[in-house]
């Protein structure tokens, strides 16, 4: 017979806490650090359980985790399913990066208080998302050449895993002065958004805030989106923790913090001798991709020939767009580092030419792409107007470090059983940006639904086209990982 717990606590002490174990034999859980579940094994000789939280099944014959593929898939699959009827709280977030790192924190869950229970039953009515909603469209007030940094917050604020720990209350502020702190200016202004009022927000606070603490962008001048983007996630990092020990955390990989849970990737670097065939391997944490584009006075890094007929993330190459998959592969093919950049070999011993290629070693939750248009150098400053055709969903299988293997001359072969869904990606923002780099204009297609997009153009929102996104310019998209979505 089938069994349902009513809830998950320890029936021996009652804690959910303990590296909580549940029986397979009978409906019971117990606590692992103090031995509740192995006593119930061995006055019921019921020898085998479950790790609540991982997955994991142990034997207290064997005393010890049994490991098996079937068993593991099965966990997944559940863990998945878990994740999405607790509408991915930040909670869960956690778990995520526990299954990563090894470290995560477990909550309890909510159980209304009486006084909760009397409001609800005193408010009946519920305010239902449906597909036609707009709560959580909402314009903002440009404050002086201030578009570069309403599309940013348009992005941010339609960042499914980043609205959900807001709108739960997440944040815990550990700033000597809250009222500094950007990620409280943060919460607030989900709170704005997700309110459903209508009028335009007036985001004085934050510039002056985004003024304080990156203090080159303060002033009226125009900036640049891209710029801004990573100065936010870098005060953001560091108010997560408080300013003073943020500081510390010179590498983002190190923290934990919101921001890196869900920005963060690691790159990986792999230097060839080209004597020895050595390779120094490095990995270095991002918050985004910068990819060239052609026509830079970077090499562009273009398909190999009798590639025409590949297609990869459903994009075709032909009459000859420029596609986010040949801006990728370009990013990701080795490239010769030449005579004038000879490095200290560790096989050889000495100075030797080789090759570098960067893949991912690990995706974040968000990837957020930068396509390089503005160029500033000694000689020109310019912007590239190339369109670079971008998918609604992509696979980073191709451009991970473990697919190395299947490339040729840095050409992906598609295996027959690349069917890993963590790897998936859709899209959910992109910012444009229209004229010259002396007189421009910034503005963000942002997804509100599935299927369904906005143009933000500072006070302005109005309803756009799947074609209106996918036609744009494109200067920064930010995808998302499937798999930890909800609708």
């Amino acid at each position: 017979p089938l069994f349902q717990a009513k809830s998950c606590i320890c029936h021996m002490c009652g804690a959910h806490l303990n590296r909580l174990h549940s029986c397979l034999y009978c409906v019971f859980f117990g606590c692992f650090t103090k031995k509740h579940i192995h006593e119930h094994a061995k006055t019921k000789r019921h020898n085998l359980a479950i790790d609540l939280l991982y997955g994991g099944i142990y034997c207290f014959m064997c005393q010890d985790y049994i490991y098996d593929k079937d068993m593991e898939q099965i966990a997944k699959e559940e863990q998945r399913k878990a994740w999405k009827l607790q509408a991915f709280t930040p909670t869960v977030v956690s778990h995520y990066q526990c299954t990563m790192t090894g470290i995560g924190e477990k909550y309890s869950t909510w159980e209304p208080t009486k006084r909760e229970l009397e409001l609800l039953r005193h408010n009946p009515k519920r305010r239902k998302i449906t597909t036609n909603c707009t709560i959580g469209l909402r314009g903002l007030i440009n404050l002086g050449n201030t578009c570069f940094m309403n599309c940013i917050v348009q992005a941010l604020t339609h960042t499914p895993l980043l609205r959900d720990f807001f709108l739960s209350d997440r944040h815990k502020c550990e700033m000597q002065s809250p009222s500094s702190c950007l990620v409280c200016e943060m919460s607030t202004l989900f709170q704005e958004f997700y309110s459903g009022h209508r009028s335009p927000h007036i985001p004085y606070r934050l510039l002056h805030l985004v003024w304080t603490h990156a203090r080159h962008l303060a002033g009226y001048e125009q900036q640049d989106a891209h710029e801004f983007l990573i100065a936010a996630l870098d005060v953001l990092h560091r108010h997560c923790k408080g300013d003073d020990n943020g500081k510390k955390a010179n590498n983002p990989n190190h923290c934990n913090c919101i921001i890196d849970q869900i920005f963060t990737g690691g790159l990986q670097s792999d230097v060839t001798c080209q004597v020895c065939h050595g390779v120094s391997t490095t990995i270095d944490p991002f918050w985004d991709i910068s990819l060239d584009l052609p026509g830079s006075s970077t090499p562009f890094w273009p398909l190999s020939p009798g590639s025409d007929g590949s297609v990869v993330n459903g994009e075709s190459h032909v009459s000859g767009t420029t596609t986010l998959t040949d801006c990728l592969l370009g990013f990701t093919r080795p490239e010769h580092l030449g005579s004038s950049a000879k490095i200290k070999c560790s096989g050889c011993h000495s100075y030797q030419e080789s090759t570098k290629q960067l893949t991912m070693k690990k995706l974040p939750i968000v990837a957020c792409f930068h396509l390089k248009r503005f160029e500033h150098s000694a000689k020109l400053r310019r912007k590239i107007t190339t369109y670079v055709s971008f998918p609604l969903e992509l696979d980073m299988t191709p451009f991970m470090a473990s697919s190395k293997e299947s490339r040729m001359n840095g050409q992906y072969q598609q295996p027959t059983d690349s069917l890993n869904n963590d790897n998936k990606y859709s899209l959910f923002a992109v910012v444009n940006h229209q004229g010259t780099l002396e007189s421009g204009h910034y503005t963000s297609f942002i997804r509100q639904h599935k299927d369904q997009w906005f143009k933000c153009d500072d006070a302005i929102i109005t309803k756009a086209s799947i074609k209106d996104v996918l036609d744009s310019e494109g200067y920064l998209l930010f995808y998302h990982k499937q798999f930890l979505e909800y609708e």
